[in-house]
């Protein structure tokens, strides 16, 4: 069984009690450095782990990965385990990571639509289309389509048609 100090044991009881195992707020009494010191030493033996924070439902934050994303701490199954907990293994299998697909009927599945289609489109067909300025189809493909729901987006340059962009997936 691991060795956990008081503090470490504190933080884990807490968690177990919270929703999804959150490990956050963290005791008013752990504070800057200490507080990077204690959470560092459980995240290198696996009691706790790093977890994207959903913003929108209000998950506190850990730490900030400047993308204007968040990430949070959760109690693992080991972290339970060190405290006595048993982890529910007769649950549900964990969700499949969260993926947003767009609404039927929006620009951004007209974007898709015309990138998945096996000519592609160009910007100029995508402008015509959606009513968007080239630097906001651009946009859309690099930050919606890439960052947000991760697919991938290639372009090659056709003879008589310029640079066309497709979507494999």
């Amino acid at each position: 069984m691991t060795q956990l100090s008081d503090t470490q044991a504190i933080i884990l009881s807490a968690a177990a009690q919270r929703p999804e195992h959150i490990a956050l707020p963290l005791p008013e009494s752990l504070r800057g450095g200490a507080a990077a010191k204690v959470i560092g030493a459980m995240l290198a033996k696996g009691l706790l782990e790093e977890a994207e924070a959903d913003m929108r439902k209000g998950e506190p934050v850990w730490r900030e990965t400047g993308d204007g994303h968040g990430v949070t701490l959760v109690a693992t199954n080991a972290g339970l385990a060190a405290i006595g907990i048993e982890p529910d293994t007769a649950a549900a299998p964990e969700p499949a990571p969260k993926t947003r697909t767009p609404r039927e009927g929006t620009k951004q599945a007209t974007l898709i639509a015309m990138l998945r289609a096996p000519d592609g489109a160009t910007i100029e067909e995508i402008m015509a289309a959606t009513g968007w300025q080239s630097h906001t189809v651009r946009g859309a493909m690099a930050g919606a389509l890439k960052k947000k729901l991760g697919l991938e987006v290639t372009s090659e340059k056709i003879e008589g048609r310029g640079r066309v962009y497709k979507m494999n997936n």
